[in-house]
């Protein structure tokens, strides 16, 4: 389904850097398992606390958030703690070769991992940190609080988080927004709000709501019932039985009956106590978020 590089492949199969520092530094927690992925970035200094000596992740999303994760590792460490604080998104795109626009998202998770173990590293929250730094950078021209309003409730994406994405990476379009925050990426009903932004910091008048309507259409178009079969299958083969296998489980895919797919947990999942959390918070949201909100996955129990 996705294009990727080998490099992203091998950062995916052979991750480097996984696992966790109990006496980290610093600790960056991003993302969030019930809209498909999370981060958490572990960082350990030297005794003067000016370089990063060493780095682990723990991450819980697709072959492009472990990749991008294991490339974020490799970029930090060794580094001092002002040169990292340089690393963005798109070097951590370009050192896996690019990613597939769909899956920058996944670059950006990396990025905001290290600021949040950065930002606590210096004392400060991350939330606060953002605010401070976001604040600062427009000359306190805009309310801090307002910017932290979610437009995006599917993803829980904040304000500012898009008008950083956009500013960071240029961009243009709504869809690019989705790519590399997935806001307007489930019910598309915020799509406008995001046009909006768009707008904004263009400088150009919000638009009227017929145009709104015409631009970003609140629901994405329907598939066909063979369009989504072979959609969910594809996600289920190339992004969540990877994962699972990874960790010594699998999936089998029993049946699609209009928007409940119904699956049989294999190897470790199977009986695993967290089966419920594997089954809804990441295999259901994965396949909401790239084949169709509406979708339920149950399990079938032998």
């Amino acid at each position: 389904m996705w294009n990727y590089t080998e490099k992203v492949m091998d950062h995916f199969l052979h991750p480097r850097n996984a696992g966790d520092i109990p006496d980290a530094d610093a600790v960056g927690e991003v993302g969030n398992i019930t809209c498909g992925d999370a981060l958490k970035l572990y960082l350990k200094l030297d005794p003067a606390k000016q370089n990063i000596v060493d780095v682990k992740f723990q991450t819980f999303g697709c072959a492009s958030a472990i990749a991008s994760a294991s490339a974020l590792t490799e970029l930090i460490k060794g580094k001092s703690i002002a040169d990292a604080a340089k690393i963005t998104n798109n070097d951590i795109a370009d050192y896996l070769g690019s990613l597939p626009e769909e899956k920058m998202h996944c670059s950006v998770m990396g990025m905001e991992a290290l600021q949040t173990a950065l930002a606590n590293l210096q004392g400060k929250g991350a939330s606060t940190a953002a605010c401070a730094d976001s604040h600062a950078e427009h000359g306190g021209a805009y309310d801090p609080d307002g910017l932290d309003r979610v437009v995006c409730f599917c993803f829980s994406v904040t304000e500012r988080k898009i008008r950083d994405v956009i500013r960071a990476n240029h961009l243009t379009k709504v869809d690019e927004v989705t790519h590399y925050c997935k806001a307007g990426g489930g019910c598309g009903g915020c799509q406008d709000e995001i046009e909006k932004i768009l707008n904004d910091m263009r400088g150009q008048a919000a638009p009227t709501p017929d145009d709104a309507a015409r631009k970003c259409p609140a629901t994405p178009p329907k598939l066909t019932n063979l369009q989504k079969m072979t959609k969910v299958q594809q996600v289920v083969d190339q992004e969540i039985r990877p994962g699972l296998k990874a960790d010594g489980g699998d999936l089998e895919l029993i049946d699609i009956d209009g928007d409940k797919v119904i699956v049989r947990l294999r190897g470790a999942c199977a009986g695993c106590p967290g089966a419920h959390v594997t089954l809804k918070r990441w295999i259901e949201a994965k396949l909401r978020e790239m084949v169709s909100p509406d979708l339920i996955v149950e399990e079938q129990v032998e």
